[in-house]
């Protein structure tokens, strides 16, 4: 008996009269297979069909193999499966396994679903983008179109109080399980050692734990299929017991090699299962009572800027963790080795950040604008996708034909989102069929969808050639899906709007899909810049490193450049027919050593140069342009300004504190506008040659004829002092505009000077005969009235030979002291 029969009589009875609901049962409690086959023969699905979404092709016919046997049937009858590449339905199949991707296919082809009475949502705490925008076209068909629609979503680790935030009619049926006791043992991480060693050693201490009697599994997490061979070969060298099986289990594995890994454990032969993260749910391995928890997993991280998947290695979340651990007690009580510590645990984030907000958006805005939306707003979704990625997965379907300029779908469009791949692909299979290259266009389509095709080699040809010769399960498989994809493309594109009298090579079609990659060589062999800035290498000894361009068609995430996974070279020729439509023309202009400048007509696409001719003269207006970006590099002061030049700078900048009219002078705003308030002034001369006089004049032109003529009664250059002497103003210092003069020289002033057009009264520094400062004041006739006889007391006794007068209001200015002997 399944532990998740518990909930079977409440939830069917529930579902007679109710049309969601939410599942939360912990691993092994039987809830993937058992909860469809326990809804088979409801009244509500009389007649239709149920569909059980699963996260991965292998858990989905995993999942299927065992209903079926249960049933006592084959795969394809009363339930069947479609993943990609592969289908087993039959006329009476009541049960279809999909991948998510299908189903979002599906529901988007068919809103209404017809014929389908409920839809599964399986291990939904997995949060894949199509699971999450699956289950809200699914809720849009509940809504609108179906109110009989069954939808269950399901999980052992799900945040059900969020999910029930966008499911709000939706009850929570709990199943406790059957799980056995877990010891958990926390081993930490030998920092000295490679993560691989680390494992393997643990694995090896641990071995003998497997008794032959009970043939039981010892399930080791690692985090990709890199860790897991170097951990089976360090196995292999480092005593193994002989009895034991050793197992490897990835997603690029062949199919044939997966499912053995799933069947029972031999008599007498233990096993050691070696996986990733795929094995963290929906599969069953025999008798597992032993989990190795690396602690660490391998994600993709889509990286907008480059319009690349990184892959990255993370921590483990607790969801995550408690899945794993979970497995080692399904059959009987079991142990769990952690390699990192129990304060770490505390540490774990609770669940894995959704792929909506990590992912290309590109099928995602296709998608949506099939089923008739723009944005997402309004769906039933946990997390909505940043705008960001959101614009710029619309500018790439604009980009492809997909979308027009206002963001509406084109015909172009409607036929990609008819083919179940990338809008990349997709668009680029659409152009190889109208020149009647399907079929080298599905090929290609193929070999970029799943990994591991066709060999290693980094060359596109040598690839699709080993494709065409591998007689493996999994390359027969992608062959016949690239056949399937050639008929739909030849369908998709009517016959009488082929042209056939241009042909197009796998080069040709992998720079259409790519065009961004495009690459150019640089530097020593093997180094390229691609289109979008990005660099890119491969090994000096690679048959592509001495190529003068390329097609780049997958890559792998680096900080400063990227290493090229496949490509095919290409002419400048041939870039220039392919992309004619998208190149530019620009002149630049280059510095030699000795300061002198050249000028180019370059033909680009991106920052690829497909060409280069050289210039008689360079062009005025492009000479400005570059010595205008390099004063930029330099600051302002890289300009000849005289003195007058900073003082009117600072008395314009003075006057527009109080009025916006009168122009920024400000270092950022002369920066920004080089080129418009200067470039007139050259005559065809650097910028950096021109004289003091030729950047005040430059200056000075920014002012207007008006404003000119009112500078200096608004904002004089000095300050006519009562002897009629000068003294200038310094509009920039601190506190405001400042004269700085002898005492002296101010006697005879009654009012406090003022300057600007709010009246602004100036900061006067008021200097001893010795020009040291004995008053700083915005009030002068105050300081007459106030402290003055203490200060002239005290200058009389310093300096006798000036004038210190009782009422300087009233006194003569001077600038002398009195003669000798007077």
């Amino acid at each position: 008996m399944l532990p998740v029969e518990e909930i079977y009589s409440p939830l069917k009875a529930y579902l007679q009269s109710r049309t969601t609901a939410l599942i939360i049962a912990p691993p092994g409690a039987g809830k993937t297979t058992g909860i469809p086959l326990a809804l088979l023969d409801e009244v509500w699905l009389k007649g239709q069909t149920l569909i059980l979404l699963e996260p991965r092709r292998l858990a989905a016919r995993a999942a299927a193999a065992r209903m079926a046997e249960t049933l006592g049937e084959a795969v394809g009858e009363t339930v069947g499966f479609r993943v990609r590449g592969e289908s087993r339905i039959g006329p009476n199949t009541r049960i279809e396994v999909v991948t998510e991707g299908i189903f979002s296919r599906r529901i988007v082809d068919d809103p209404a679903l017809d014929g389908v009475g409920g839809v599964i949502f399986d291990e939904f705490h997995e949060r894949s983008l199509d699971a999450d925008l699956g289950l809200a076209f699914a809720r849009d068909t509940q809504t609108l179109l179906r109110d009989d629609l069954r939808l269950l979503v399901m999980s052992a680790t799900l945040d059900g109080e969020r999910v029930s935030s966008i499911l709000p009619d939706a009850q929570t049926f709990h199943s406790e399980g059957r799980a056995y006791p877990v010891t958990t043992h926390y081993l930490g991480r030998d920092q000295g050692l490679r993560l691989e060693d680390d494992v393997a050693r643990h694995i090896l201490r641990l071995q003998s734990k497997l008794t032959p009697e009970q043939a039981e599994t010892m399930l080791v997490f690692l985090p990709g299929q890199g860790e897991i061979h170097r951990v089976a070969s360090r196995l292999e060298d480092g005593g193994l017991h002989n009895h034991i099986e050793l197992c490897k289990l990835y997603g690029a594995m062949d199919v044939r090699d997966q499912s053995a890994v799933l069947r029972k454990n031999t008599v007498g032969r233990p096993k050691i299962v070696l996986a990733t993260a795929i094995a963290e749910t929906s599969l069953t391995l025999d008798r597992v009572t032993m989990v190795i928890d690396s602690g660490v997993s391998r994600l993709g991280r889509y990286d907008p800027a480059r319009g690349t998947v990184r892959f990255v290695t993370e921590r483990v979340t607790k969801a995550s963790a408690d899945q794993r651990r979970g497995r080692a007690g399904r059959t009987q009580a079991g142990d769990c080795y952690r390699l990192w510590d129990k304060e770490q645990d505390l540490s774990l984030i609770p669940f894995a950040r959704p792929e909506i907000l990590e992912t290309d958006l590109s099928r995602l805005v296709l998608d949506l604008r099939m089923w008739g939306a723009k944005s997402t707003m309004g769906l039933n979704l946990l997390d909505h996708p940043p705008e960001g990625a959101m614009t710029e997965a619309t500018r790439l379907l604009q980009a492809l034909g997909a979308l027009d300029d206002k963001g509406e779908l084109t015909t172009h469009g409607r036929l990609m989102s008819q083919l179940p791949m990338s809008p990349r692909l997709a668009n680029m299979l659409l152009q190889a069929a109208k020149q009647g290259q399907s079929a080298i266009g599905a090929a290609l389509a193929a070999l970029l969808s799943e990994n591991g095709l066709g060999g290693k080699s980094t060359d596109l040809e040598t690839r699709l050639e080993g494709l065409s010769r591998d007689k493996t399960p999994k390359a027969v498989q992608a062959r016949s899906l690239a056949q399937n994809w050639t008929r739909l493309a030849d369908t998709l594109i009517k016959k009488e709007i082929k042209q056939t009298d241009v042909g197009k090579n796998s080069a040709y079609l992998l720079a259409e899909a790519f065009p961004e990659r495009t690459a150019k060589a640089r530097g020593k062999p093997g180094e390229f810049v691609m289109a979008n800035g990005r660099g890119a290498y491969v090994d000096e000894t690679d048959p592509l490193a001495r190529s003068s361009y390329l097609a780049v068609g997958d890559l792998g995430g680096g900080s400063a450049r990227d290493r090229i996974l496949l490509g095919s070279a290409l002419t400048a020729d041939e870039i220039m027919r392919l992309f004619a439509n998208r190149l530019e023309t620009a002149t630049v202009i280059q510095k030699s050593a000795g300061g002198n400048f050249r000028a180019f007509e370059q033909v680009r696409l991106g920052q690829v140069v497909l060409s280069s001719k050289p210039m008689e003269r360079v062009p005025a207006e492009l000479l400005v342009k570059v010595q205008a970006e390099e004063i930029k590099s330099k600051g302002l002061k890289a300009l000849k300004f005289s003195d007058h030049a900073e003082s009117l700078r600072q008395r314009v900048q003075f006057l527009r504190n109080d009025d916006l009219s009168w122009p920024d002078m400000s270092d950022a705003a002369l920066l920004q506008t080089l080129e418009d308030w200067l470039g007139p002034y050259a005559g065809g001369r650097p910028l950096l040659n021109l004289t003091a006089h030729d950047v005040t004049q430059a200056l000075t032109s920014l002012l207007s004829y008006e404003q000119q003529r009112n500078l200096d009664a608004l904002a004089p250059e000095s300050l006519r002092l009562p002897t009629g002497n000068g003294a200038r103003i310094d509009y920039g210092a601190e506190g405001g505009p400042r004269v700085e003069a002898r005492v002296t020289e101010f006697y005879g002033t009654s009012r406090h000077p003022t300057v600007g057009v709010n009246k602004t009264p100036l900061t006067l520094a008021l200097l001893s005969p010795a020009h040291r400062p004995i008053q700083i004041t915005k009030d002068i006739v105050g300081f007459w009235n106030g402290s003055w006889p203490e200060v002239r007391t005290e200058m009389k006794g310093r300096y006798p030979r000036h004038v210190w007068p009782e009422d300087p209001k009233s006194a003569q200015a001077t600038a002398r002291a009195k003669p000798r002997g007077t």
